[in-house]
């Protein structure tokens, strides 16, 4: 069975896709944007983008039940690889114990011009 996840707090999907979906235990998370759901901003700078993408995830997290230590994987987008050590410093401001595995790369360009987009896996 599969449930569809949506958080009035983030931004709504721009997409044929979902926020997130639940099945079998485990919660899959869309990759966050840097919007801010209440006015469509996106942030700026990657430190600030990296911030509400996983404000975002913590959004969705929350209205399905879950939170930041029930996520078990990541992935993180960069728009230049050269911000792996500014998202790093927010992200661990986020993620403090138990730490999810991740992954993370640059990609040749992110949707509205974003810097940074963060998916997630989460389990209970």
């Amino acid at each position: 069975m599969k449930t569809i996840i949506a958080s009035p707090l983030a931004p709504k999907a721009v997409g044929p896709y979902s926020q997130a979906v639940e099945s079998g235990g485990a919660l899959y998370v869309s990759g966050q944007l840097p919007v801010d759901g209440a006015n469509g901003r996106m942030a700026e700078g990657i430190e600030a983008q990296t911030r509400q993408s996983l404000v975002n995830l913590g959004h969705i997290l929350r209205e399905a039940g879950y939170d930041y230590a029930d996520v078990v994987k990541t992935t993180v987008l960069l728009q230049h690889i050269a911000d792996f050590g500014a998202m790093n410093a927010v992200y661990a401001e986020f993620f403090t114990d138990r730490m999810p595995a991740r992954i993370c790369f640059e990609v040749a360009a992110l949707p509205m011009g974003a810097l940074v987009e963060i998916d997630a896996v989460a389990a209970k």
